[in-house]
């Protein structure tokens, strides 16, 4: 499986950006969750398997989608030098 970033940016392959806040374990299962906000809109908190949040794309259904995962991290470079 890929490494999860924690406090990093990732682009949904839809095209949206959020920020990985922090990983969860389902309370029922014991499965790691990823916590992740919305930058864009309300700025939302949603949560989803971590299995699911690094899969890849399924390309019979999105077979034109330039991205290989679902999520992918995204290196967001200073505008202030740093």
């Amino acid at each position: 499986m890929r490494e999860l970033k924690l406090k990093r940016v990732y682009r949904h392959f839809k095209g949206d950006y959020y920020l990985v806040e922090d990983e969860a374990f389902d309370s029922e299962t014991g499965k790691a969750c990823v916590i992740y906000r919305k930058l864009y809109g309300d700025g939302s908190l949603w949560i989803r398997p971590k299995e699911m949040f690094l899969s890849e794309v399924d390309k019979s259904k999105y077979p034109d989608c330039p991205q290989k995962y679902r999520f992918e991290l995204v290196d967001i470079d200073s505008k202030a030098g740093h």
